[in-house]
């Protein structure tokens, strides 16, 4: 979880960040600044930093605030472009953190924000700092998250503070940490972020000095016994959410009359627009100059466009404390971020909307509005995986989310709209009409949106709305569920899909098995259409010459493409590849609407392998597999094929059988004659087709001479499975073999394909089924988002050097799993059945075995094979772990998979 608190600080600190000024006449100087004691009379000093800028004074004075987790180091290089800017800038260690001594108390108004304040007078007292009055600095100042709160309090406190730029920061800490997108109670504890807070503070720090309670590490301890209590019962105590409430903003916005630039980030799953938009109304209310702007960056992901961000505080900062002419707009935010761009494209308006705009109501689809049945199961555990905050990327080809995981079969529900007619923009939070009925008196769901392409699902703004309401058992309830808002286009033919769960992995679940039944009516999408940021003209002469020489260039690209085809065609052939049944090298591809399916992908295959292409849907697998067999043509990279390229009817792809996307039979022919028509087709002698065997694959007996528009889809799937191993290719290629078959013929298949490997060819599988594959396979893939993020024999994979699985001849009892909880390095103990037992530890396996006797254990079996499904889930949820090398790294595979593993 200490990943989770450094790409906070990372990501939101460092926001403003662009390269430092090279100015080594700026004057740095470090100090220890007294600020109030702690509860316990303990003395605290801050750790502080002036930079002084080499102009004559006097300056306006910047104070910079950092993240939780954070120091006042991060944001040193952001301090030295604003005293390369001609400010004093004033940066500095919270309390709690880093150097500075305390507790973390979050924000209180008494600890944190006074130390703020205390701040602002250090600055009222440096001879470089300009004044607007004895004692009264121009100051501002700007901070992310954690900073950004206390900068919102601090100013509404202390009138000399002349403006802030809070940053991706909260306005109400207990609904930003119990969020419920339906009610105003508190919902679903959001267990990954505190899970990350609760890291941070125990990190060691030089300054805070030894902990009074080694669980709580820095935290104030009454704040902190109050926050672990929450987390046990997943839900907070009125104590603890007045605690939150006075530690937050929303509890002194009526006090805040300071000019306030309030960025928020639409990437961000913990304070989401909706927290911005709670401060812009009550400064609307109140008449405080304020502009808002939003970023497609946040905590979950940075922004596509950071220098855009870091100018617009910077233009903020020079009209508010230098006086230069006002071009600020009152709401900037980005469209979708399109293909082919780092950066999305910025729109402005002259006023800011909230997040209710004029709604655009979108039906369900009539045949998909039926109420659905959805299960809560006992413990709320295997939770869908809808997001992972702090990883990633804010768009459709994030690797850190797949549909599949969002939708768990029986927890989940989706409901498709109707088809868009017209295209719109949408700007501020859409809305869901729902109505559900459930066996218990109290419902927790989880409502996201995502856009549908084909088959597939992907959500262009990630984001979960957690809903946690009372109601009454077996009567329906009527709720209006607020979704994360942000920025969309709603495209002309696209569908939209509402993905009702009843667990998410980054919430604390209800644990009460229950049933719900839940219906979706509509969608309302709050429409707004801005000005691109730089306003439109006409096309002038210099323009249209703009476009002309774009023109040609284009000209000159499609050249380039049609040479580079041909270029393809000829690639040369590579000898130290002709043992080499298939080796796939960079492959790339993009498809017409920006879908990049298929990004670098490369693996191999030896002779006598089974190797399993594994990946959820939309992983890329049958892309991958269509450019392997020359069905398209790849953006980048090459398929060798026993040392020869593959291009479309290339010589060498004789040697290779395959079965793709489905079986395709003329329906009037018998299976016999398809069979024969499929081999007569390929001009080869029929000695060479393998007839008998392949009649034996398809196992269909009298049907053979039945027509196929006669068949099952499963006696289809194993006729396309002869077909494709007639002539016994070198290369076999099945695309989900196991389509349509049901659990024997499945069995039966897995002694076919091995023994085919055996005779020294290669069967290269692509499928999702995991079990399936972990008895068939020697070798696997594993692709997500179109790349492969671990790969390597089935064996290897699966052995985990820090896992040991014991079977016993005795039900293990209840103290003795208790005893070998307690045993030092062994990090956890899970009884799977009464005689089997999973132990993670830190141990070599002879001392774990050991340890098991010593509580009394009679083993009659050790292992540390893992199975398959934890290493796909831990790869496909957590994508490629830091540290992560290829296959010529010195790291062993082991190693690597150790850095993934779920603890």
């Amino acid at each position: 979880m200490r990943v989770l608190v450094l790409l906070l600080v990372v990501l939101l600190t460092g926001a403003l960040a662009r390269p430092a000024y090279a100015d080594s006449a700026i004057t740095v100087e470090d100090l220890r600044v007294p600020v109030r004691a702690e509860t316990d009379a303990t003395p605290v000093e801050l750790d502080a930093t002036w930079r002084t800028p080499a102009t004559p004074g006097p300056h306006p004075v910047v104070i910079l605030t950092h993240g939780f987790g954070g120091t006042k180091d991060d944001l040193a290089e952001q301090a030295d472009r604003f005293a390369g800017e001609g400010y004093l800038v004033l940066t500095y260690t919270a309390r709690g953190f880093g150097a500075s001594g305390g507790r973390i108390h979050l924000n209180d108004p008494d600890f944190e924000v006074a130390d703020l304040r205390a701040m602002v007078d250090l600055a009222a007292a440096h001879p470089g700092a300009e004044l607007d009055a004895s004692g009264d600095p121009r100051v501002g100042i700007t901070g992310a998250s954690y900073g950004g709160a206390v900068a919102m309090m601090a100013a509404a406190a202390d009138p000399r503070i002349d403006t802030i730029a809070p940053i991706a920061t909260w306005s109400d800490l207990g609904g930003a940490l119990f969020p419920n997108h339906a009610a105003k109670t508190p919902g679903p504890l959001q267990q990954q972020w505190i899970a990350g807070f609760f890291g941070a503070a125990l990190a060691p720090s030089p300054g805070a000095g030894p902990a009074t309670d080694p669980t709580c590490g820095r935290f104030e301890p009454d704040l902190c016994r109050q926050l672990l209590a929450a987390a046990e019962q997943g839900r907070p105590s009125p104590e603890l959410l007045n605690e939150l409430h006075r530690r937050s903003p929303v509890s002194t916005l009526d006090e805040l009359r300071t000019p306030t630039f309030l960025v928020q980030g639409m990437a961000d799953s913990l304070f989401g627009i909706e927290q911005a938009d709670t401060v812009a109304a009550a400064l609307e209310r109140t008449g405080t100059p304020h502009a808002v702007r939003w970023t497609d960056g946040g905590h979950d992901a940075e922004a596509s466009d950071p220098d855009a961000d870091t100018a617009a505080v910077e233009q903020w900062f020079a009209e508010q404390l230098r006086g230069v002419p006002d071009e600020t707009p009152t709401f900037a935010y980005p469209g979708p971020r399109p293909f082919g761009r780092d950066a999305a494209r910025g729109f402005v308006a002259d006023h800011y909307p909230g997040l209710a705009t004029d709604p655009l109501a979108l039906a369900i689809d009539p045949e998909q509005a039926t109420a659905r049945s959805v299960i809560t199961p006992p413990g709320g555990q295997p939770a869908a995986i809808t997001r992972t905050p702090a990883f990633g990327s804010d768009n459709a080809d994030n690797p850190f989310q797949a549909y599949p995981l969002a939708a768990l079969p029986g927890q989940s529900a989706a409901f498709d709209t109707v088809t868009v007619t017209e295209q719109h923009s949408v700007v501020g939070a859409p809305a869901v009409d729902l109505r559900v009925t459930s066996s218990a008196d109290e419902v927790t769901l989880f409502v996201s949106l995502w856009q549908v392409n084909g088959a597939t699902a992907a959500q262009p703004r990630r984001g979960v709305a957690p809903v946690r309401v009372a109601v009454t058992p077996g009567q329906p309830t009527d709720l209006t569920v607020t979704l994360p808002a942000g920025t969309w286009r709603l495209e002309r033919g696209s569908t939209w899909r509402v993905l009702v769960t009843t667990t998410d992995s980054a919430y604390a679940n209800a644990t009460a098995a229950r049933v719900d039944q839940v219906e979706v009516s509509a969608v309302r999408f709050p429409v707004f259409t801005g000005t691109p940021a730089g306003g439109t003209q006409a096309i002038d002469p210099e323009l249209l010459g703009v476009l002309i020489a774009l023109g040609l260039a284009l000209l000159a690209l499609a050249g380039w493409a049609i040479a580079h085809r041909r270029s393809r065609a000829r690639l040369p052939e590579r000898p130290e590849l002709a043992a080499t049944p298939v080796v796939v090298e960079g492959l790339a591809k993009a498809y017409p609407d920006g879908h990049r399916a298929v990004k670098g992908v490369s693996w191999r295959a030896e002779a006598g392998q089974v190797v399993g292409l594994l990946g959820p849907n939309g992983a890329g697998k049958t892309t991958t597999l269509r450019m392997v067999l020359g069905l398209i043509t790849p953006d980048e990279g090459a398929t060798w094929v026993r040392g020869q390229a593959v291009t479309a009817g290339a010589p060498v792809l004789r040697k290779v059988g395959a079965l793709v996307e489905g079986p395709g039979f003329m329906p009037h022919l018998t299976g016999r004659q398809n069979l024969r028509a499929y081999w007569a087709a390929t001009g080869r002698p029929d000695e060479e087709a393998g007839f008998e065997e392949a009649l034996e694959v398809a196992a269909l007996g009298g049907a053979l001479d039945r027509p196929v528009k006669s068949y099952s889809q499963g006696m289809r799937q194993r006729l396309g499975i002869a077909q494709a191993m007639l002539g016994r290719p070198d290369l076999l290629i099945l695309d989900e073999p196991t389509n349509g078959l049901d659990p024997p013929q499945i069995a039966a298949m897995r002694p076919i394909l091995r023994a085919y490997a055996n005779t020294g060819r290669t069967v290269v599988i692509s499928s999702h089924l995991l079990a399936e594959v972990e008895q068939t396979c020697t070798h696997v893939v594993v692709m997500d988002a179109g790349e492969v993020l671990v790969s390597g024999p089935v064996e290897d994979l699966l052995e985990s050097h820090d896992t040991s699985v014991l079977v016993t001849a005795r039900p293990v009892t209840a103290a003795q799993l208790a005893a070998l909880r307690e045993v030092a390095w062994v990090t956890g103990v899970v009884a799977e059945e009464d005689t089997r037992i999973v132990i993670d530890a830190d141990l070599p396996r002879a001392d774990v075995v050991r340890a098991a006797v010593a509580v009394g254990l009679e083993i009659v079996e050790v292992s540390g094979r893992r199975h398959l499904e934890e290493l796909f889930l831990a790869v496909i949820g957590q994508g490629r772990a830091p540290g992560e090398v290829g296959a010529d790294d010195e790291a062993t595979l082991a190693e690597r998979l150790r850095q993934v593993r779920p603890r």
